[in-house]
C-alpha cells in the first residue's frame, strides 16, 4: 500500500484516493463545479458524472469527506501528450468547508499522486484564482506563458465551456484571463538551491497584472463582438 492509498484523518476530514465507495458523490461534485464556475463568472471545464466516476475507478482522483462520509472537496488527475504533462484539475470545495485549509490538503495529495505515478511529467494548471496560485506556488509551480502548456487540441477543448473561451481562441491560445502554471521536475532539481518564486511577495503584483489583463482582454472581446455586429448589419 502506498502513501497515496492511505487515508489522512484529522478531527474533521478524511483526504484519500477516491474509490468505488465514492461513486455516489459524482453528481454532487459536478453540480458544485458548475455552480462555482457560474458564481465566479469564469469556467471550470465542464465534466459529467460519468467522467468523474471514471477518474475515481482509475485511481486518479482525490476526495475529501467528513468523518460521517459527507462530501467536502475533490480534485482529479489528467495526462496529456502521452504522459509528458499532468494536470491536477477540477479542484472544488463545498461552500460550507471553504477557508478551512482543505483545498491545500487536497491539492497537495493530488500533487503527490501525480509525482508518484508520473515522476518525469511536467505538472500544469490553469487558474484565475489567487488562492489556487498560492497553493500551486507552495508546491513548486511557477507562472508560465500559455505556449508552455500542452499543444494538444484535446487539452484546450476542455476550456470550451468557459465563458472566456472566445478570448483564448481569438488570440490563438496566446492570452486568456487564466494564468498558466507549471512544475518541471527536471528544472526543479537544478534550481533546488536557488530562491523559489515567492507568491506572497509577488501576489500584489500579480493581482494588479491580472486586473489589467482582464480589462485589456475583455475590451478586446467587446471590440470583436462589435465588429461581428457591424458585419451582420452590412450583410442584412
Amino acid at each position: 500500500m502506498t502513501m497515496i492509498n492511505s487515508e489522512i484523518v484529522n478531527d474533521k476530514y478524511i483526504v484519500q484516493l477516491a474509490n468505488e465507495d465514492h461513486l455516489r458523490l459524482a453528481e454532487t461534485i459536478c453540480h458544485e463545479m458548475e455552480q462555482s464556475a457560474k458564481a465566479r463568472g469564469t469556467g471550470i471545464a465542464k465534466r459529467s458524472p460519468i467522467y468523474v466516476m471514471e477518474k475515481m475507478l482509475e485511481g486518479k482522483a482525490i476526495i475529501a469527506t467528513t468523518l460521517a462520509g459527507e462530501w467536502v472537496g475533490f480534485c482529479y488527475v489528467e495526462t496529456w501528450e502521452h504522459g509528458k504533462f499532468v494536470a491536477n484539475s477540477g479542484l472544488i470545495v463545498h461552500p460550507d468547508h471553504r477557508q478551512s485549509g482543505i483545498a491545500t490538503r487536497i491539492k497537495a495529495k493530488a500533487f503527490e499522486l501525480s509525482r508518484e505515478r508520473y515522476p518525469h511529467a511536467k505538472i500544469i494548471g490553469l487558474t484565475t484564482s489567487l488562492a489556487v496560485m498560492k497553493i500551486n506556488s507552495d508546491l513548486g509551480y511557477e507562472p508560465v506563458t500559455l505556449n508552455q502548456l500542452p499543444g494538444d487540441n484535446a487539452f484546450w477543448k476542455g476550456c470550451s465551456s468557459c465563458v472566456n473561451y472566445d478570448i483564448l481562441t481569438r488570440t490563438e491560445r496566446k492570452h486568456c484571463l487564466c494564468t498558466g502554471m507549471l512544475y518541471d521536475p527536471e528544472q526543479h532539481k537544478k534550481e533546488e538551491k536557488k530562491e523559489k518564486w515567492n507568491f506572497l511577495k509577488e501576489s500584489k503584483l500579480y493581482e494588479r497584472w491580472m486586473k489589467i489583463k482582464q480589462r485589456i482582454l475583455l475590451r478586446f472581446q467587446e471590440r470583436q463582438r462589435a465588429r461581428r455586429h457591424e458585419r451582420e448589419l452590412e450583410a442584412a
